[in-house]
């Protein structure tokens, strides 16, 4: 995949995830962007090859919870 389809990608997933974390963490729409692309986990996603651009935002909202939570990741086998 190329970068550009790799952040077009991101372009859709962000949104769905801020929303989330502003729902779930009563955060304001700045601080759950800050909090997510602050984070391994959006490090990650950065990266093509961890494949985490396949997985839902639900699972990806999930997966930094447990980053938040743990200060760890687990990632799923087939990302």
């Amino acid at each position: 995949m190329t970068p550009e389809k790799l952040s077009a990608l991101l372009t859709i997933l962000n949104p769905a995830i801020v929303q989330m974390i502003m729902e779930k963490r009563k955060l304001t729409n700045i601080d759950a962007i800050r909090l997510l692309y602050e984070s391994s986990l959006y490090a990650m996603m950065e990266k093509e090859e961890s494949k985490l651009w396949h997985l839902s935002p639900l699972t990806l909202y999930e997966l930094l919870e447990e980053e938040l939570e743990k200060g760890s990741i687990n990632y799923p086998e087939e990302a």
